[in-house]
C-alpha cells in the first residue's frame, strides 16, 4: 500500500521503518525535515507538506506530540484538510484527549475520509517488531479498513468502541505505569541504605503481586537509573509524561472527578523536568528520586 507517516519522533521513525520493512511504499513529512534523511536512505518518500503527504498516500497515520500539533499538521496552512479526502483512511495515533479525536474525525469525515483512532501502547522496541498494543476507536467498517495496516504494527488490536473510547483507554493505561515509577520511586527509601544490588533488588520486586510488568521489560534500565547512571535515549521521556499526566487531568476535569495520584506523581515529574530531565526516560524517575527525594 501506499502510507504516509506524519510525526517522526522516535515512535513515529519507528513505525515507518516497520512500514518500510513489510514491503508498503511510504511517504514521511516532519516539521524539523532533517529527521526524514534515515528513512529516506531506506527508501521512503519524502514530502513538502502534510497536504502533499495526504494526496500521495491511500492511508496516512499520524502520531504528534499533542493535540497543538495535530491541529497544525491537519489543520494549518498546507494541512492534511487543506485538500480532498475522498476514499482516503487517517489512522490517528497521538495520546490526546477523547474530544480531540472526535473533533478530527468530524473534520476528516467532511472532507470525504474515513477515521480510525488507534494510539498504542508501546515504545519503540514493540514498533519495530510489530508488537504494539492498539487501542483503536471508531466505526467497525473503518476498522476493518485500517487493520490490514495495524497488524502490521501490533501483536493485539482491541475495538475500544466508537472515536473517544481508544483515546480514553490510552490515557487509562498510561496512569498506572507513570504513577507506578513514582511508587516504585518512594518505596525504594525503604532499602536504598541497605546497598542491595540494583539489578537483584529490581528482580525481587518484579517477582512480588506490587510489581508492575515494566520491571521485567525494562528492568535493566531501571536498575541502571538506581545508581545514577543514564539508559539512553528515551522511549517516553520525562516531557512526554508530563504532557500526558497534565492531559488526565484535563480529562478528569472534564468529567468532573479529581485524580490526587495524578496530580502528585506530575509535581515530581514537573520538578525534575525543570532540573534537566525533560528528554530522560520517564523510567529513570528512579534515578531523580535517589539523587532528590530521599534527602
Amino acid at each position: 500500500m501506499r502510507l504516509g507517516v506524519l510525526g517522526l519522533g522516535r515512535m513515529g521513525s519507528a513505525i515507518a521503518a516497520r512500514l518500510l520493512e513489510r514491503g508498503h511504499t511510504v511517504w514521511v513529512w516532519n516539521r524539523t525535515a532533517e529527521k526524514a534523511a534515515p528513512l529516506q536512505g531506506a527508501g521512503a518518500k519524502q514530502a513538502e507538506t502534510p497536504a502533499e503527504l495526504a494526496q500521495e498516500a491511500e492511508a496516512v497515520l499520524s502520531i504528534l506530540f499533542d493535540a497543538a500539533a495535530l491541529d497544525q499538521v491537519y489543520r494549518g496552512p498546507n494541512g492534511v484538510l487543506s485538500g480532498p479526502l475522498a476514499g482516503k483512511l487517517v489512522i490517528e495515533m497521538s495520546t490526546v484527549r477523547p474530544m480531540v479525536s472526535k473533533a478530527l474525525a468530524a473534520d476528516v469525515a467532511k472532507a470525504g475520509g474515513s477515521f480510525v483512532e488507534c494510539p498504542v501502547s508501546g515504545t519503540t522496541g514493540p514498533a519495530r517488531n510489530g508488537t504494539l498494543l492498539g487501542l483503536a476507536g471508531g466505526e467497525a467498517a473503518d476498522l476493518a479498513r485500517a487493520l490490514p495496516i495495524l497488524q502490521e504494527l501490533c501483536r493485539r488490536v482491541e475495538h475500544m468502541g466508537p472515536v473517544g473510547a481508544g483515546a480514553a483507554m490510552k490515557l487509562a493505561v498510561n496512569l498506572p505505569l507513570l504513577v507506578f515509577y513514582q511508587a516504585f520511586s518512594e518505596a525504594n527509601t525503604f532499602v536504598h541504605h541497605l546497598g542491595v544490588d540494583p539489578l537483584r533488588l529490581v528482580g525481587i520486586f518484579a517477582d512480588t503481586s506490587g510489581g508492575a510488568n515494566v520491571l521485567k521489560v525494562r528492568g535493566e534500565k531501571i536498575a541502571a537509573a538506581l545508581q545514577g547512571h543514564s539508559s539512553g535515549p528515551a522511549n517516553f521521556s520525562v516531557g512526554a509524561a508530563c504532557k500526558d499526566l497534565e492531559t488526565m487531568l484535563e480529562e478528569a476535569a472534564a468529567l468532573g472527578f479529581q485524580l490526587p495520584l495524578v496530580r502528585a506523581t506530575l509535581d515530581v515529574f514537573t520538578r525534575a523536568k525543570t532540573e534537566g530531565w525533560k528528554e530522560r526516560d520517564s523510567s529513570e524517575l528512579t534515578g531523580y528520586w535517589v539523587q532528590h527525594g530521599l534527602g
